[in-house]
C-alpha cells in the first residue's frame, strides 16, 4: 500500500485512514526533511510532513 491519496491532507487525518486500512503497522510522522535511521521495517509507515500536509507516505 502507498496512500497516495493523503497527499496533502493534514498530518491527523493521513495517520487515522493508514492506521485504518492497517492497524498492525505503526506510523512515525516526522518533518520533511528529517534523517531517520535506515532500515527497513514491513510493520512501520513514516509519514514526512510539511508544517501541517502530509506527504507521500512510506513503508519501512
Amino acid at each position: 500500500m502507498s496512500w497516495a491519496e493523503v497527499v496533502g491532507w493534514p498530518a491527523a487525518d493521513a495517520t487515522t485512514k493508514i492506521n485504518r486500512d492497517r492497524p498492525d503497522v505503526t506510523i512515525e510522522v516526522f518533518p520533511w526533511g528529517t534523517n531517520v535511521a535506515p532500515g527497513y521495517n514491513a510493520l512501520r509507515v513514516r509519514v514526512y510532513v510539511d508544517t501541517f500536509y502530509a506527504g507521500r507516505p512510506v513503508v519501512g
